[in-house]
């Protein structure tokens, strides 16, 4: 039987996606002009699956604007934000704690998990005089500390140990080295950051060499402070010149208080037992400052994108009004441990403000809109770091990098980052094309200055990417199927709508992804 009006047939053993590319005729035959609601299984093509609740309260917590999936030591939850700058911790279909932390000019945060610790940082979005949105952490705002055990959190990090001075004293027999030692206390909280030295005058004594050594007066700290350290100069040379903080102090052998009641404690040790340094806690941060983003690079915790405080916004140069280049890197093993003197890093001064961090193959990558930056760990300090540009057209926005599973955003060997230019693979370098090739026409259209609600979830078990957009898109999502290859050609890509205003997603339990939604359309 002959084709219609003499024609053959058209045979698509494969369905390869949506096509917005140049003209609609010029799609492929195998490829739609409209794909919506679909999503690909193996070669052939079906309706999306449908919606469960992740929750369902009798009274609702508010308006979702952002969440993260917190994975505890004891299973997997969601911290959210909802409008009113208020979050809180949601575990499973039932149980939620909070808000744990309200800061009403809070608008979005970025967040780390530590150790089963929750690290958050609040933001919101400025505007500058051409009109052009960018963000930044809220001036005089902080990085918190969540336990995840429902107790409010606190500011990471804290003070050091205050009041009166410290009485050293000679007391029963014992042996020392001779001469002159100062020493001091150092509090250990309940996440295990051990704060500067204090009190304000440390104690001192000449050691005789005959005797143990009681220190008195020790300070009781807050309520999240469990342990105290006793920390000792070795023996001062010459003449003692009253600057206490210009000597270098060790942990004492023995010196741990194990509890925040006692106020004194007897030690013996000698100068060689004094291995464990303790000057450098002098210059960490007391209060860190908020940023945009939060995550790990080599055990240390970095964040970027700070306002600052009126403490780190001091002796600016002229016409620079913030820290929006500057990124913050703590000790290793220590997140909340960073010194202001040489635990930063400071990219480019080009006006724009750093947006993201990630950790991939060894290296620590800072992104701003269209810079992407790339950072060795060299054993010593941050400051010391060398800077490589990676790129100086291509970046990511604030939630631009494709969380994978319910973990960070490494997937093996690539990292997936919406940039103003497309959807993109990145393995050291960007590929190209772009991965949203197949789509320019819809991508290119997205609204440049909305691109802090751009988010993205990756499930690489099934081989699937979810985008949130920005307005007047945010009714919608879009879905990419990576099955049959993550390059331009393979990939297959679908909108999915809704009847709500989408803000955020996440994968929870592996590769289960969660929605939430600011507002609905009726």
């Amino acid at each position: 039987m002959p084709g219609l009006r003499d024609h053959d047939p058209i045979i698509i053993e494969d369905f390869n996606g949506w096509w917005s590319r140049g003209d609609p005729e010029s799609a492929p035959s195998d490829h739609f002009i409209v794909a919506d609601n679909v999503q690909y299984p193996h070669s052939g093509v079906e309706t999306r699956d449908p919606l469960d609740k992740y929750q369902d309260q009798s009274v609702s917590i508010g308006k979702v604007l952002r969440f993260y999936d917190y994975v505890m030591q004891t299973g997997q939850s969601l911290i959210v934000l909802v409008e009113g700058g208020k979050i809180y911790h949601c575990i499973g279909a039932s149980v939620v704690h909070g808000p744990i932390l309200t800061i009403p000019e809070m608008t979005d945060f970025g967040f780390v998990a530590y150790n089963g610790r929750a690290y958050i940082t609040p933001f919101k979005t400025y505007v500058n005089p051409q009109g052009k949105n960018y963000e930044l952490g809220i001036k005089n705002q902080f990085l918190y500390v969540y336990k995840g055990d429902g107790t409010p959190a606190r500011k990471a990090a804290g003070p050091p140990p205050t009041g009166g001075a410290l009485v050293v004293a000679h007391d029963a027999s014992g042996l020392t080295d001779i001469g002159l030692h100062l020493i001091a206390v150092v509090y250990e909280t309940d996440t295990g950051y051990l704060t500067a030295l204090g009190p304000e005058v440390f104690g001192k004594l000449e050691f005789d060499g005959e005797h143990k050594i009681r220190v008195s007066n020790i300070p009781i700290g807050p309520a999240y402070v469990k342990k105290r350290h006793l920390v000792s100069s070795k023996a001062i040379p010459g003449t003692y010149n009253g600057d206490q903080k210009g000597y270098q102090l060790f942990f004492i052998p023995k010196g741990k208080i194990d509890n925040n009641t006692a106020t004194d404690h007897v030690v013996e040790y000698f100068d060689a037992d004094l291995l464990s340094d303790a000057s450098h806690l002098v210059d960490n941060f007391t209060e860190i400052p908020s940023g945009v983003s939060l995550n790990t690079y080599h055990s240390r915790l970095v964040l970027v994108g700070e306002f600052g405080t009126d403490e780190t916004l001091k002796d600016l140069p002229t016409g620079v009004t913030d820290n929006r280049s500057l990124a913050r890197v703590s000790f290793p093993g220590e997140p909340e441990a960073i010194s202001k003197v040489d635990g930063l890093i400071i990219a480019p001064l080009d006006g724009n403000a750093l947006t993201n961090c990630q950790e991939f193959r060894d290296v620590l990558y800072l992104f701003k809109m269209t810079r992407t930056l790339g950072y060795s760990d060299n054993n010593d300090r941050p400051a010391t770091w060398s800077e490589e540009i990676v790129d100086q057209g291509v970046g990511a926005p604030v939630h631009g990098i494709g969380a994978v599973l319910d973990s960070g955003g490494v997937n093996i060997d690539y990292l997936l980052i919406a940039d103003w230019s497309g959807f993109m693979l990145f393995n050291g370098t960007y590929a190209r094309p772009e991965l949203s090739w197949k789509i320019e026409n819809f991508w290119m259209s997205l609204a440049r200055n909305d691109f802090r609600y751009v988010q993205i979830a990756n499930d690489s078990l099934s081989k699937k990417v979810w985008i949130t957009l920005p307005p007047p898109y945010q009714h919608m999502m879009l879905h990419a199927d990576y099955g049959n290859g993550i390059d331009a050609k393979n990939i297959r890509w679908a909108r999915w709508s809704f009847d709500v205003k989408l803000s955020t997603i996440a994968m929870i339990d592996t590769n289960k992804l969660v929605m939430g939604a600011i507002a609905s359309l009726t």
